[in-house]
């Protein structure tokens, strides 16, 4: 049995929903999560897969993200390894692919390492759970960005079938 190294960075939960979902595809393996917040030193070579997911808030990376990935560049370079990111950019279909979003572009560049295997999901707009400071923020974004500014509802953007889709194609991976 395989072991697969998931590690996460998640805000508001929707990156952490979305690995629990791929988690489940991975059914028959022995599947390790790790939440990059709690910035985890580990051995990659003991797993045969990673796979590392970050949602983006206000235009940024939680600074956990580059943090391991610095901190594991050598093992990561080596290491059967994806990368996905979590935006609400990415509800937008011409938007949501490695090469047209603007984060994993973004992320590209700032990162030493380069994954083989790249994705990119939209996330979830969750006014209910904003304080009043981050809702007021949000719905500026999104009148910019022709996105929802109704606060009485959430909306959950990501496409399942296309999670599922990328962690088949990871798990396929040799």
């Amino acid at each position: 049995m395989d072991k697969v190294l998931v590690l996460y960075s998640s805000r508001d939960g929707q990156t952490k929903k979305i690995v629990d979902v791929m988690a489940e595809e991975m059914a028959g393996h022995e599947v390790v999560m790790m939440d990059l917040h709690a910035m985890p030193k580990c051995n990659l070579s003991k797993y045969a897969k990673v796979l590392i997911g970050a949602s983006i808030r206000y235009g940024h990376f939680h600074p956990s993200l580059m943090g391991f990935i610095y901190a594991h560049q050598e093992q990561l370079e080596v290491a059967n390894a994806a990368f996905f990111c979590v935006n609400l950019t990415a509800r937008k279909p011409e938007k949501a692919t490695p090469a047209t979003n603007a984060y994993m572009k973004k992320f590209l560049r700032q990162s030493p390492w380069k994954p083989k295997l790249l994705g990119v999901f939209a996330g979830a707009l969750l006014y209910s759970r904003y304080n009043w400071w981050q809702t007021l923020i949000i719905q500026l974004i999104m009148k910019l960005t022709g996105g929802s500014t109704d606060t009485s509802r959430d909306i959950e953007f990501t496409d399942w079938e296309r999670v599922r889709g990328f962690c088949r194609e990871f798990m396929a991976r040799r």
